[in-house]
């Protein structure tokens, strides 16, 4: 019952740990097998096939069925949904959300990639003449610009505020009106379910200056800097009385928020949520040391799915969306960019390789959920938006997790469209969930799946032939099947 990696095993390890039992006893085992069943008895389990009597999506479809008298998230038919009726956010190489699709459908890179002299002057000469530092990420524009007047806010709190916390109160201002609505018109409660990143202003910016936090006041600079005050910030800025809760769960923070808002509607809690999240490191300019097996891109660059895969850049950028019941939607002529029918939410528990690694049978648990509570079946979904973080061994995990997923409903192989916007400008941590959402309604809206770039040919460890995906590596037009377009 021993983890392999909890007693030092590491990727190498494991390969070698493979080919020995390959070598020796003839076992065939794929490595992903082993960050999927880390002990002895759970390999045990895996070779002599007890594990997963049930599919997940069968099991999925039975917690679901027992809820039929629920009114809350079973999401049974599409008026049940929630729609997407308003978007904004600031991204890597784009203003705009209009920039950002345009940018996708030009298949675009929009990662920056910085010369010696324009790296951050606060980055330790050591650090920057690193041979394996990495100097690249994808960062946003005026990150350090805010108009404190329009938002009522103390010039002098301003420039101690972290500028994710003053980044977010524009983009949530202008989604909300992007949806065609105002805070003081609108008679019903708007709740707000934000995130953000680690705040590293604070420490690289902020706590030298102790004059300037004393002019203010410690109390006010620590709750312009927490991330607890996110969500009530725009609620109290905004004067929004709907739930305003912080969220926060690090990759997944910003889809976690979105799962959560679209709880909250489904509970009669709001009548209209503001949801997403935010991240912003200091300083900006600045990159990365690569460490063989790590996360870090090896050259910058994010090849999502791909044999050349070596990893994403944490990049900035910030995304929010915004919600409502969809029959309210449609009553008040709302402009619908899509429907969410049905969320997941669980956790992996601890039968994976670390803390911090992908689970087979935790993503495919709750990609069941999801199409369990959307009443859907996996045949008639024809593009995911994926983590697709581009490391070795973190793809195949998530394409088997999606397969083991999809093959409850279908045998069907390769009719599922795949991608990933982090292969145009890496992985937007907190804000990286809510950026494929939008990135998916715009494809949805415009019937439109814009290219997952860098993809050349398949990561070995992928078994794409036998699966129910391809990566979709050219813009393609997305035509109605025998149901919706569905993602």
């Amino acid at each position: 019952d021993d983890n392999f990696f909890d007693l030092g095993g590491n990727s190498l390890l494991a390969l070698q740990a493979i080919a020995i039992l390959r070598q020796e006893n003839g076992m065939d085992i794929p490595v992903v097998k082993l960050y999927q069943q880390p002990t002895v008895r759970g390999l045990l389990k895996a070779l002599a096939g007890t594990t997963n009597q049930q599919s997940v999506f069968d099991k999925a479809k039975e917690r679901f069925s027992k809820d039929a008298n629920s009114n809350t998230s079973s999401g049974k038919t599409v008026e049940d949904g929630i729609a997407i009726i308003g978007m904004s956010g600031r991204f890597p190489g784009a203003d705009t959300v209009d920039q950002m699709w345009q940018n996708l459908l030009d298949g675009k890179e929009t990662t920056s990639f910085f010369k010696d002299d324009e790296i951050d002057p606060f980055i330790d000469a050591s650090v920057k003449h690193d041979p394996y530092y990495v100097k690249a990420r994808g960062i946003i524009s005026n990150a350090d610009k805010f108009d404190a007047g329009f938002f009522a806010v103390n010039p002098r709190l301003a420039e101690l505020m972290d500028p994710q916390q003053r980044v977010f109160l524009e983009v949530c201002w202008e989604a909300l009106e992007n949806s065609g609505y105002t805070a003081a018109s609108y008679p019903g409660l708007i709740g707000v379910y934000a995130g953000m990143g680690n705040n590293t202003y604070y420490s690289n910016n902020v706590i030298h200056h102790k004059e300037a936090i004393e002019r203010v006041g410690s109390f006010q600079v620590m709750v312009a800097n927490e991330k607890d005050y996110i969500a009530t910030r725009i609620s109290h800025v905004m004067n929004l009385t709907g739930p305003g809760l912080s969220i926060h769960t690090a990759c997944s923070t910003s889809l976690t928020a979105v799962a959560t808002a679209c709880q909250s509607l489904w509970n009669k809690q709001c009548d209209m949520a503001i949801a997403g999240g935010i991240a912003i490191t200091s300083p900006v300019n600045s990159g990365h040391i690569y460490q063989e097996g790590g996360m870090f891109s090896e050259d910058g660059h994010t090849r999502s799915f791909d044999a050349g895969a070596r990893g994403t850049v944490f990049s900035d950028g910030s995304g929010v969306v915004i919600l409502k019941r969809y029959k309210e939607a449609l009553a008040d002529g709302d402009t619908i960019y899509a429907v969410i029918r049905g969320v997941g939410v669980n956790n992996d528990g601890s039968e994976k390789a670390s803390f911090t690694a992908p689970s087979v049978e935790g993503q495919a648990n709750v990609i069941a959920m999801a199409q369990a509570s959307a009443n859907v079946s996996p045949e008639s979904i024809s593009y995911v938006e994926t983590h697709g973080t581009a490391t070795p061994l973190g793809d195949p995990i998530e394409v088997e997790a999606l397969t083991l997923a999809f093959r409850g409903g279908t045998d069907k192989k390769q009719f599922c469209a795949i991608g990933s916007v982090k292969s145009n400008f890496g992985h937007l941590t907190a804000a990286a969930g809510v950026t494929g959402l939008i990135k998916t309604a715009l494809a949805l809206k415009h019937k439109i799946i814009p290219a997952s770039i860098h993809y050349n040919s398949p990561n070995p460890a992928i078994n794409f032939a036998d699966s129910p995906f391809f990566v979709n590596d050219k813009l393609t037009k997305w035509k109605d099947g025998e149901t919706p377009r569905r993602a």
